[in-house]
């Protein structure tokens, strides 16, 4: 993982008991399944909707959802960097930001005894101005330690899931 300014990244690690390549496809291709749902980790809040991760470089993370008013469709992420099994780096958007504004996700998976360590890295934050919404008022070091634990509690959910799935034939 690349180092980033003081105060920048919240990272956070998980172990799944899956290879790489399983937990790589896990996290891209059933985010749908893993991802928690409700307003404090999806776009869509109270709505029924999906999340997706478009598989390749250039691909969108995004919300699909139906309101009152019809279908939405929201871009929180792009991705940036697609090697499969190893890494995935992709842009987020928080809800609120700016055209422009954007932070960075990048997110490893490495051989650790019969499964996978899991590294997430938000970072970017030192881009995102001190009394940007998205902060909540917090100071720097609270601000990311709430993300880390936005986070943690998301790749609990990942882990929880990986462990769910019936084993290969």
């Amino acid at each position: 993982m690349t180092t980033q300014l003081r105060g920048d990244a919240a990272n956070v690690s998980v172990s799944v008991a899956v290879p790489p390549a399983l937990a790589f496809e896990i996290f891209t291709e059933e985010i749908d399944q893993w991802w928690r749902r409700g307003s404090k980790y999806r776009v869509a809040g109270k709505h029924r909707g999906i999340i997706r991760l478009e598989p390749q470089a250039g691909g969108r993370l995004f919300e699909s959802f139906t309101t009152e008013d019809g279908t939405r469709v929201v871009e929180t992420g792009r991705v940036l960097v697609w090697e499969p099994p190893t890494r995935l780096v992709f842009a987020w958007r928080a809800n609120n930001f700016a055209p422009g504004e954007s932070t960075e996700v990048e997110v490893e998976f490495t051989p650790s005894g019969d499964g996978t360590l899991v590294r997430v890295q938000h970072r970017g934050w030192a881009d995102i101005r001190p009394d940007h919404p998205v902060r909540h008022g917090q100071p720097v070091p609270a601000f990311l330690r709430g993300i880390g634990l936005w986070w943690g509690e998301l790749m609990t959910s990942l882990r929880e899931h990986a462990a769910a799935r019936p084993p290969a034939p």
